[in-house]
């Protein structure tokens, strides 16, 4: 088997004649006008179609009166004389002669022969003549004519099956895409998923607009931000976080639904569902509240899966029967304290014991002086013991989660902040098993609501109860893909919010917002009342088209830089 090495070689050969056959590697005299973008579509698709193709006339039945068609793209297969072609519109493939056929068929004209004969996997090709129905029963396009219009010099993965090394599958896209069909499905259906939020939003008078991307202060969320600076001003800036807070100036402004899609920067690790830049949708709606946004998110939820199912079911049949939840029934919507009592009274068979089962009522959840000994007494448990337990029902890896979650609850302060991690080591690792479809066969995404005050520095706290605010986070099959709350327009309680979040500051939380003047400035001008609404597009798509990672959904996901590569002059 020769070497790469050798390969590019050959390749490179190839290149080099294909002067002597009237073109060149790379040539720039082939154009795709509309029709020969229609031509190539429509041909594929009859192509493809099992029933089409069968009503398309063998070659020997040519009468020299058909209709040409265009065919162009990548060439990934070859098999005697047929060449398969990828097109963004799927597999096609053409028959090309450089010689007669044995009956006397029609062979390319010499120079597009010898262009045939310089053929390498991998190669831009384009080819036009009548569609036919081959021996076998498939379709092919009979080539009358064949230019060569692009050379690849490295040979692509071996046998078409696409990349199997993950860190080289992310880190050469390029090759990805075209090597794996699947993948390129992915990013097909993200932009149509993109399309499909504006025109939900589009269609009920929101008005979409573009806020800055660089932020003199950190604000709109609470995370580490990424820092740059401008030099002719001579001031440091910040990668948005979040687009939240200039959004809600617009509020102010008399812009009653707005929205913007774009990008949002944390200086965060890297995981599963964590990238440094991610796509946000974020949304405010005048004159609502966050209940007014559940119903609103269940809608627009249904309506990007429609949108999507009717252009990407035949391709990708699997991201709707092969999923673990139903978007067909009402999404459940459950109190935070009140969840965490109902998971720990319903433990037992495939819901695990947790240390707290039988200690938690909603009265004690509601009284911090004894929820704190409740806490403190289940951490100073004997820790092999338990450990011991938890191993014996759940594995290694509960073990190591209930090592995580002790630490979270140590390092809670303040009774908002413990009932919040309550929540997040007893209920969201299994609110897939907790709420469920009305057959039980599936889960059903949640609406977690009435997060602690402590934990919501831009929420609105609620009329009713003031240590909660009217939030909700929505979790789908345990993926948290969006939050929103009843907005916070009093100025001087998001002054007092700000200075809580300085003074977190200077405790060491490199998370927390800086004091924004100029937006409570704007708050003193008067913000009607609004429900604000954020979504994480990459999790959604990751949740319709069935991708465990976010880095599956992102064309270029932040990779560590390759060693040995750069060239430097």
């Amino acid at each position: 088997m020769a070497s790469e090495e050798e390969l590019i070689e050959a390749r490179r050969a190839h290149a080099s004649a294909l002067r002597d056959a009237g073109t060149q590697a790379y040539p720039n005299d082939f154009r795709a006008h509309d029709d020969e973008n229609a031509s190539r579509a429509r041909a594929v698709a009859i192509l493809t179609d099992p029933e089409k193709r069968a009503a398309l006339p063998e070659e020997k039945d040519l009468k020299g009166d058909e209709p040409s068609h265009h065919l162009f793209g990548r060439v990934v297969g070859k098999r005697g004389p047929f060449i398969v072609i990828r097109t963004p519109h799927g597999d096609a493939q053409a028959l090309v002669r450089n010689k007669p056929g044995k009956g006397g068929e029609p062979a390319l004209p010499e120079q597009d022969a010898k262009q045939l004969e310089l053929l390498d996997l991998a190669d831009h090709v384009a080819v036009q003549g009548p569609m036919i129905r081959t021996r076998t029963g498939d379709g092919a396009i009979r080539a009358d004519r064949f230019h060569h219009v692009g050379k690849a010099i490295l040979p692509p993965p071996d046998k078409w099956h696409g990349l199997t090394d993950v860190e080289k599958r992310y880190r050469e896209r390029y090759v990805d895409l075209f090597a794996s069909p699947a993948v390129a499905r992915v990013f097909y259906a993200r932009s149509r998923i993109v399309r499909a939020l504006r025109s939900f939003l589009d269609g009920r008078d929101f008005l979409e607009v573009e806020t800055p991307l660089l932020h003199p202060l950190r604000g709109g969320a609470v995370a580490k931000p990424f820092d740059t600076h401008h030099n002719e001003l001579d001031m440091k800036l910040y990668l948005r976080i979040a687009p939240e807070l200039y959004l809600k100036r617009l509020l102010v402004g008399g812009f009653d639904r707005v929205y913007e899609i774009g990008r949002a920067f944390r200086n965060e690790g890297v995981s599963t569902r964590h990238n440094p830049e991610f796509t946000i949708l974020e949304f405010y709606c005048a004159y609502a509240t966050y209940e007014d946004l559940m119903d609103l998110t269940e809608a627009m939820f249904r309506h990007v899966d429609a949108a999507l199912r009717s252009e990407m079911h035949a391709r990708a049949p699997e991201w709707w029967s092969e999923r673990a939840y139903t978007l067909d029934e009402p999404f459940a919507r459950v109190d935070m304290r009140e969840a965490i009592v109902d998971r720990t009274k319903r433990s037992g068979g495939d819901l695990l014991p947790t240390p707290f089962d039988g200690a938690l009522t909603r009265e004690l959840l509601d009284d911090p002086t004894e929820l704190h000994a409740t806490i403190e007494r289940v951490l100073h448990l004997p820790k092999d013991s338990h450990e011991a337990a938890v191993a014996r029902l759940g594995g290694a890896d509960r073990v190591q989660y209930w090592r995580e979650a002790r630490k979270l609850l140590a390092k809670s302060h303040t009774h908002g902040e413990r009932v919040f991690v309550l929540y997040e080591v007893l209920v969201e690792p299994d609110l897939p098993k907790l709420y469920r479809s009305e057959d039980g066969s599936k889960s059903v995404p949640v609406f977690v609501m009435h997060h602690p005050f402590d934990v919501s520095p831009l929420a609105r706290k609620s009329d009713r109860d003031p240590f909660i605010t009217d939030r909700f986070e929505l979790f789908v099959e345990g993926r948290e893909v969006a939050n929103a709350f009843s907005e916070l327009n009093d100025p001087d309680d998001q002054a007092s919010r700000f200075r809580a979040q300085l003074d977190r500051r200077t405790k060491g939380d490199e998370e927390a917002m800086d004091y924004d003047a100029d937006y409570v400035r704007a708050l003193s001008h008067g913000m009607p009342p609004a429900g604000g609404f954020g979504l994480g597009v990459d999790r959604l798509v990751m949740m319709l088209c069935g991708q465990a990672s976010i880095r599956d959904v992102l064309l270029f996901p932040a990779m560590r830089p390759e060693q040995g590569t750069s060239e430097r002059g």
